[in-house]
């Protein structure tokens, strides 16, 4: 009987000792658990809310969330290149060195980009069905082009010219293609301003934050943020092939003209050609185009301009670096404020914002110009980042009203194409000017006032009208 009794009790006690070794492994199993919870928290924690934020109102399901990701992958690996190409080119060699080679980066990528941008939107036209292979093939490109790149930035080779065109080709590639997809990815009851100013805004806040990681691997040898560059484009690649299946579908798409001839948008109903062009559906698309194309323009003018302008003359109290630093930060935070400004407004009245603020930065321009001076410099940039990325905004939603939905894609591939060229040309006149603050701000504001003066009386008719005149395809 005791022996009976001694049993439960000692296998009372046994048990006993059991669960404290289980319950101190459990808790410290539990606590480690804990830690790599606290440690793993600030990558999870931040991608979840980074999910949360571009899949929210219906983006996750309809894939604008993917195309978010995506654009924001595109721009940190732009940014990168960007950083190790301006190393090499700009920031290594003396002043008149670096304009001559500038000039010579220009002549060797620019020119031929020139004649080749107007091909690429006309080109990926014929590839409706291939969209997402082709934004693949644009990041692979780059990302194969980034690893040439990081032998040529280091010998200072030739290559390094033809591979910098070859990148830019496939970024603007990249970019028409995008500007073709957004419209098949909008979530119901979504805007294609805001469905724009959505993707824009995480591609502008991918790129501040990747700058300056950038510029710590710049630190490290000119070659390692083109490392980080491929990296990224090689998740790019793939990231490409999640976007939805209907971003390959051209049902119901046609190819869009920018221009129709006189004769045959005057010509009778009945004897029109079914080819639908820009003009055909009213004057607002076509001056709206127009002013952005102004603006794009001033955009390539005073990145090359106040480059070498404020490397030479830096603003008062400040080095070249920190004036550089000032003026980019600027027309990046008016590019944000427009973007997010031009979701609130969404789509109202488009005309007159374009008018007004074209109209603010021919204000801005003239009046740096006549006071030149480190804060009108400053307030320039940010006015012209922030009316460029609102009257972008305003024309994507006049080809959303005014362009039938038959050509719509084909408008935004057409236009986005132009305006490249437009900062291609912009860039070409900034880097040719003498490096004189009030001359060069000048011309700054004559650009600016030939885009507003030959479209405003165009646009302003178009907002009287009210834009409800339904558009004709001819």
């Amino acid at each position: 009987m005791a022996a009976a009794r001694s049993s439960p009790g000692a296998a009372g006690i046994g048990s006993t000792k059991g669960n404290i070794r289980r319950g101190g492994s459990g808790r410290m199993s539990g606590s480690v658990r804990a830690v790599g919870r606290a440690l793993h928290f600030p990558f999870t924690g931040t991608a979840r809310g980074i999910r949360k934020a571009t899949h929210a109102h219906g983006a996750g399901e309809s894939g604008l969330g993917k195309l978010i990701e995506l654009h924001a992958v595109n721009g940190a690996g732009d940014v990168m290149i960007t950083i190790a190409l301006a190393s090499t080119v700009f920031f290594s060699v003396p002043t008149d060195e670096a304009r001559g080679r500038v000039a010579l980066y220009l002549a060797i990528t620019m020119a031929p980009f020139t004649l080749l941008a107007p091909v690429i939107g006309p080109l990926l036209d014929r590839l409706p069905h291939g969209r997402r292979a082709a934004m693949a093939g644009a990041m692979l490109a780059r990302a194969m082009l980034a690893l040439l790149l990081s032998g040529a930035v280091v010998s200072g080779s030739l290559e390094l010219y033809p591979a910098a065109l070859g990148v830019l080709v496939a970024s603007k590639a990249y970019g028409v293609v995008r500007s073709a997809v957004v419209p098949r990815l909008l979530p119901p009851g979504f805007s294609l301003v805001k469905a724009n100013s959505r993707v824009t805004l995480g591609g502008l806040l991918a790129t501040g934050v990747a700058a300056p990681v950038g510029a710590g691997l710049q630190a490290l040898g000119p070659r390692y943020p083109l490392y980080g560059a491929f990296a990224i484009f090689v998740a790019g690649t793939f990231l490409s092939f999640t976007l939805p299946p209907k971003v390959d579908s051209a049902k119901g798409e046609d190819r869009a003209l920018l221009a129709a001839d006189e004769d045959h948008v005057r010509r009778p109903q009945r004897e029109r050609t079914p080819r639908p062009g820009l003009r055909t559906v009213g004057t607002a698309v076509t001056h709206a185009l127009a002013a952005n194309a102004a603006l794009r323009c001033l955009s390539g003018f005073l990145i090359f301009f106040l480059a070498f302008l404020l490397r030479e003359h830096p603003l008062s109290g400040q080095s070249a670096a920190v004036s550089l630093g000032i003026v980019g930060v600027s027309a990046g935070a008016g590019n944000a404020l427009g973007t997010a400004v031009g979701a609130w407004l969404k789509s109202r009245a488009p005309e007159i914002i374009v008018v007004t603020v074209v109209a603010c930065v021919l204000g801005a321009a003239i009046t740096a110009a006549l006071f030149f001076g480190a804060v009108l410099v400053a307030c320039l940039t940010a006015v012209a980042g922030f009316s460029q990325a609102l009257a972008k905004l305003s024309l994507d939603a006049l080809i959303q009203r005014d362009v039938p939905e038959l050509v719509r894609t084909s408008a935004f591939a057409r236009s986005e194409t132009l305006l490249q060229v437009a900062w291609v040309f912009g860039g070409a006149i900034g880097i040719v000017l003498p490096l004189n603050g009030t001359l060069g701000l000048s011309v700054a504001a004559a650009i600016v006032a030939v885009g507003w003066l030959t479209t405003v009386r165009g646009l302003i008719g178009a907002a009287r009208h009210g834009g409800t005149a339904r558009p004709r395809v001819a």
